[in-house]
């Protein structure tokens, strides 16, 4: 009992902490593997860091293909199964008749249910840095935040104003001068704060992530003209945060890594599976709002979870609800929320935000939750790719490229999987990851 007792209050062992030695992730939220195999690309910072050091042709990623669920694997080593991050934020239940609903900014304790790396090294005594990183509010372990939505009244925050890094007016995350903000400005304010944060604190890992490539491949599609200048944007970034790190004089000490979460398939026609439920009666609706509800639909852009909202009526109406989506345009597959598990995703019966059924839609759809109007499918405007598909698709797979300090130069993987990061830069630190679902990339390191 005693050993048990001391595993859970610390789920994680040291190996030798490196104290003189610096991880920085730097993750390009929706950059495609594919498309890092174009060579027109403008992206020289990118492509000098995988010559110097290393890379992966293609790396697979965790289900759901999304943003949280997958910086969580990065930083865990184990699957969604495990960390429990199935959606940008929590899923809470609102009743036996009304439609779950999202909270995005809930405790990291409430959301994180397997130690991270930046636990590990935290308990190890070495620090810890984030520029808007993801699933990490009010994560003690992180020593140093600049949180994706910052305060004005944050410690950071003033350091950064006072510094002179930026202007307090630039701390309200949406507006400017009375304007809202674009993404290719935050991504700016993000990229400051880290390198700022590096230079200042030295912190033994840094975790920096960026928005604008995924914000653009979503309006216009990877491999379009605004996707090839979104990732040059992104390269800039890169690039800056790199002299950063070359004024601080650790760039000897530091290790490089630069990943994505996901890659992106493109899309031609929208399906709503509510709308489904709406005309079978099972959603209730006034004003393109709903009112009450039997089931209802999740959607992620390339999957969906389907609950049934009053579970003593789970074996009434599943069967029901299969047979529905079975008939309706854009669906690839249906399956039950117990073989959740065959891809990496936990069961209803593991994890409350589990769906009884899991939507995947066919090739050029992706899903919405609208249930106002008739039509269940019509073509995407304004809409023109996503993720969240089963990740052995190979539109899906993600970057990776680790340069410098500990690697080795030339080493091209042919795949990895994203599970594979968490135990690396432990390694990296001199730390060890208990029980990971992925392994050190010895292959790689020195």
């Amino acid at each position: 009992m005693k050993k048990l007792l001391l595993f859970l209050l610390c789920p994680f062992v040291s190996a030798a902490p490196q104290k003189d030695r610096h991880v920085v992730m730097i993750s390009l939220d929706g950059f495609p593997a594919w498309l890092f195999k174009d060579e027109s690309l403008m992206i020289p910072n990118l492509r000098k860091l995988a010559a110097d050091g290393a890379y992966a042709k293609a790396m697979t990623v965790s289900n759901p293909s999304i943003t949280w669920i997958n910086h969580t694997t990065l930083v865990t080593g184990v699957e969604p199964r495990r960390h429990g991050v199935l959606f940008n934020g929590l899923l809470v239940r609102q009743g036996p008749d009304q439609p779950p609903k999202i909270e995005q900014w809930v405790d990291k304790t409430r959301l994180v249910f397997a130690p991270t790396v930046y636990d590990l090294a935290h308990a190890a005594g070495l620090t810890t840095a984030e520029s808007d990183w993801v699933a990490v509010t009010n994560a003690h372990t992180i020593k140093w935040s600049f949180p994706e939505i910052p305060k004005i009244g944050g410690r950071m925050e003033r350091e950064l104003v006072d510094c002179g890094v930026m202007e307090a007016r630039h701390l309200d995350w949406m507006q400017l001068n009375g304007q809202r903000k674009s993404v290719t400005f935050l991504d700016n304010m993000w990229t400051r704060a880290a390198g700022e944060m590096f230079k200042k604190y030295r912190p033994n890992l840094l975790l920096y992530h960026t928005l604008n490539t995924d914000s653009t491949h979503h309006t216009y599609g990877p491999g379009s003209m605004a996707s090839a200048t979104a990732l040059a944007y992104a390269d800039r970034l890169v690039g800056d945060l790199l002299k950063a790190i070359d004024d601080s004089g650790l760039r000897d000490q530091t290790t490089i890594i630069v990943t994505s979460d996901h890659g992106f398939k493109k899309v031609t026609k929208i399906a709503l599976p509510n709308v489904v439920l709406k005309k079978a009666g099972l959603v209730r609706e006034q004003g393109g709002k709903v009112r009450s509800c039997d089931a209802y639909a999740m959607t992620q852009g390339g999957i969906a979870f389907v609950y049934v909202t009053d579970p003593a009526r789970k074996a009434e109406l599943v069967p029901r609800l299969k047979a529905l989506y079975a008939q309706m345009e854009g669906i690839e597959r249906v399956l039950d929320g117990a073989e959740a598990p065959s891809l990496g995703m936990p069961t209803p019966a593991e994890n409350q935000g589990m769906g009884d059924l899991i939507l995947y839609p066919k090739n050029g759809y992706a899903f919405r939750n609208d249930i106002g109007g008739d039509a269940a499918a019509f073509p995407s405007v304004n809409y023109a790719g996503t993720h969240g598909y089963q990740s052995s698709d190979p539109e899906l797979d993600a970057i990776f490229i680790i340069s410098g300090q500990g690697i080795k130069k030339g080493v091209v993987m042919e795949r990895m999987r994203n599970l594979d990061v968490a135990p690396t830069i432990a390694q990296l630190l001199g730390l060890e990851l208990s029980k990971p679902d992925g392994r050190v990339l010895d292959e790689v390191l020195k």
